[in-house]
């Protein structure tokens, strides 16, 4: 059990929204309200090189459009006691989540995640920044489909020469490395970032990671070798050619992100579908969205007695209108502040001073 605080840089914590190797994220408020997702910084990952390099990355990570399949970045503190980044709060679970719960994604959908997030990634290479650590954990499948988070995050991964000593880091990330990250390397290309995805992609269509062992270490051999190959057993055999190739041992050998999208796309017309279609079915299968609790209706106004008749102005009754949704902006996902509303709402529904 960790130590809640009440406050993160300007923001107002809620609740905690869960812990890994990279420190622990906690859902907060703005000053004015808005959700956002703020993390906590690991203390053994405070050494000056590293926050400088975070500082860095916060600042380019601020300039990433174009793509709603990135969190969007708000603020940040290199510099605090334990540094923290504030991120758009993205309502949903993580494809670990549900894979662990519902299986995997048939062939359709895994073409139709792979298009999508690598024409995301693509839009944050542009602007020079890598993720560094794309898993099935930061890979939040929301109302309007996937979203990659911890986009910044990087600086603290392969900053020091020590990544690997970090057991309770390398557990949760070390079977979705590639080998030149997994064997030390300290300057990464884009092609991290393509394995990262292939390797997301294998476990979205089979349930299990391209490597596994009892100990990372063990697993980082694996992955190291280039005479060992990644784990296929399962995949559709549509998706086998495309994640061979984004999880090759040489990142010359693997696809662009490009390349990547267009696979995808090519691969659901083939499966007598469109990137369209594929996207929807994919947000009917693993969007979830928090029951909502029933609104009490207004209490109900009695009839007047019948021989009041005469002392009312009696009108027609003005005709029903049904409610209608609010349609979503045509830019893209909502806000989180409109998608979290409802919850509000419902919190703060007794509270007569609101």
């Amino acid at each position: 059990m960790i130590d809640v605080p009440t406050l993160i840089g300007k923001y107002t914590v809620d609740r905690e929204l869960g812990s890994g190797g990279m420190g622990e994220v906690f859902l907060a408020y703005s000053p004015a309200g808005d959700p956002v997702a703020v993390k906590l910084i690991r203390a053994d990952r405070l050494d000056p090189v590293t926050r400088a390099r975070f500082e860095k990355e916060a600042l380019i990570a601020r300039t990433v459009v174009g793509t709603n399949r990135v969190a969007r970045f708000l603020d940040a503190d290199p510099y605090a006691d334990r540094p923290w980044l504030a991120m758009e709060y993205v309502p949903g679970t993580t494809l670990a989540s549900h894979v662990e719960a519902h299986g995997p994604l048939p062939a359709a959908l895994v073409a139709s995640l792979g298009a999508l997030l690598a024409e995301g990634l693509a839009v944050v290479h542009a602007t020079g920044l890598l993720h560094r650590d794309i898993k099935p954990q930061n890979v939040i499948m929301g109302e309007y489909g996937p979203v990659l988070i911890d986009f910044g995050l990087g600086a603290f991964l392969d900053a020091a020469t020590d990544t690997l000593s970090h057991s309770g880091m390398i557990i949760g990330t070390i079977r979705y490395m590639p080998p030149e990250q997994a064997g030390g390397q300290i300057q990464l290309t884009p092609a991290a970032d393509v394995y990262g995805l292939g390797a997301v992609l294998l476990y979205a269509g089979t349930g299990h990671h391209p490597y596994d062992g009892s100990r990372w270490e063990a697993i980082a051999g694996q992955v190291s070798d280039p005479r060992q190959g990644a784990d296929l057993h399962g995949l559709p055999d549509p998706l086998v050619p495309m994640i061979s190739s984004m999880l090759a041992h040489d990142p010359a050998s693997r696809p662009t992100l490009e390349a990547v999208t267009a696979a995808c796309t090519e691969l659901l017309a083939t499966l007598r579908t469109s990137a369209v279609q594929a996207r929807h079915a994919l947000i009917d299968r693993t969007a979830v969205d928090p029951p909502l609790a029933p609104i009490p209706p207004p209490p109900r106004i009695e009839d007047p007695p019948a021989d009041a008749d005469d002392a009312l102005d009696v009108r027609p009754d003005p005709p029903v209108v049904p409610d209608v949704e609010e349609p979503a902006p045509t830019g893209g996902r909502r806000p989180a502040s409109q998608r979290v509303a409802d919850d509000l709402r419902r919190r703060y529904a007794t509270r007569a001073d609101l």
